[in-house]
């Protein structure tokens, strides 16, 4: 597993998954990136764990899959290379991070700032075919992100998960532990943003919460 996954999270998640599962998941990688495009680039698919250690995580930002259009995909969800045009999911975020918190927009879509100050930005699905958004759902992923998200939820740290649109809020469930804030919201994508998402305040209620709980705010402009 510590090829893999970084040792931290391995060392955690050993005890609760199958042993055969790392097995599983190595031979399923070997096989989609020699027949097939598929994002992120390999040695990004585990790129949310690797920013944020397990000791470090404050927020969960969960997503659905990686981008499945080219170039766009880094293993962090809602998160694009600097270089990269926003996705309009993204830019929807900044809209309500610009409204929630009086702030100036950021300038480019790597989030990995937001990362590296302790926000887990999780894909329940780790990896997409290319332009076959939830091509990989179902396969493998699954039993790993489950245990990732009710790791983080167990520990006695105050926690917030935020939860946006029905693929994420699924997973409700598995958030078990007194010192967690869950948010949920519709996705803030085009076709269901302004159904709730727009005026959500994800980002003030999040710093409140961690500041209530003497942990340092994110700063997410």
């Amino acid at each position: 597993m510590p090829e893999l996954l970084p040792k931290d999270w391995a060392e955690a998640l050993q005890p609760v998954l199958q042993p055969n599962y790392i097995g599983r998941v190595q031979e399923f990688l070997d096989t989609v990136y020699l027949i097939d495009t598929v994002y992120p680039e390999r040695q990004n698919v585990f790129a949310a764990l690797k920013e944020t250690p397990l000791d470090k995580v404050k927020v969960v930002i969960l997503g659905q899959d990686p981008y499945p259009n080219p170039d766009q995909a880094q293993g962090l969800s809602f998160s694009v290379p600097a270089t990269m045009a926003l996705p309009k999911s993204l830019i929807n975020i900044y809209k309500e991070l610009v409204d929630d918190l009086n702030v100036d927009a950021p300038k480019d879509g790597d989030l990995r700032r937001w990362a590296k100050q302790g926000v887990l930005l999780l894909n329940t699905v780790l990896t997409v075919p290319a332009h076959h958004a939830g091509g990989h759902a179902g396969e493998v992923w699954e039993p790993l992100t489950d245990e990732i998200i009710k790791l983080v939820a167990q520990r006695d740290q105050a926690t917030v998960f935020i939860l946006w649109g029905k693929q994420a809020q699924n997973k409700k469930s598995l958030i078990q532990g007194e010192k967690n804030l869950v948010l949920q919201a519709p996705h803030p994508s085009p076709l269901s943003a302004y159904r709730g998402f727009f005026g959500s305040k994800p980002f003030s209620q999040t710093n409140d919460f961690l500041q209530k709980n003497n942990r340092l705010p994110i700063k997410w402009a």
